[in-house]
Order: C-alpha cells, then sequence, then structure tokens
C-alpha cells in the first residue's frame, strides 16, 4: 500500500519480503518512484527479508537517486534491522528507528 503525502510517499510492506514477493515490492517501488520523490518504505509489519528483497531496496535507492529522489526504511523490526545491519545496507540507506523519524528527514 503506498500513501502519497505532502513531498514523500510511504510505501507500506507487511509479512516476508523474499523470491516469492520481492517482484511485487519492486514493481511498488517503481511506481511511487519514477517521479523523483522521496519514498519512505514503512518495515513496522515485515516479519522476514531475505537477499531478493535487499536487493530490491538497493536498485530502489540507486533509481531513486538518479532522478533527484530518496529512499529511507522506517520501523525494522529487530530481526529485520540485524539482517539489513549485517549486509551492510545502513551504509548505503537510511534506516530510521520509527515511521516519524522518517517523514522528518
Amino acid at each position: 500500500m503506498s500513501t502519497p503525502l505532502d513531498d514523500v510517499t510511504v510505501l507500506t510492506l507487511a509479512g516476508e519480503i523474499d523470491l516469492d514477493t520481492s517482484a511485487h515490492v519492486r514493481q511498488a517501488l517503481e511506481a511511487v518512484g519514477a517521479h523523483g520523490t522521496r519514498v519512505v518504505i514503512d518495515l513496522r509489519r515485515v516479519t522476514f527479508i531475505d537477499s531478493s528483497g535487499i536487493n530490491v531496496f538497493i536498485a530502489g535507492h540507486r533509481a531513486l537517486a538518479e532522478v533527484g529522489g530518496r529512499l529511507c526504511l522506517a520501523a525494522p523490526s529487530e530481526s529485520v534491522a540485524r539482517t539489513l545491519e549485517i549486509v551492510g545496507i545502513d551504509t548505503l540507506i537510511d534506516i530510521c528507528p520509527t515511521l516519524g523519524e522518517a517523514l522528518d528527514k
């Protein structure tokens, strides 16, 4: 689900982001990021992420940066945050502990 706000679009995800679902996430991210906007992905209800999901985030980050946009990941659960940290995505993409902080950024 995507929710456009003033200068940011929030893409809310739920469940597992894996090989079976990453294509849907990629399509949603491409649709909301096509306008060079700022995109916040709300991860509060995501329970698992694998490398295919991480690759979608990296590709989305790069695509947005090319058109003057920006990607931020918000409110990952402890296990998802740990996975993101282990692979080092936090050095490439902003990760905020809450949705509110991501929207303020």
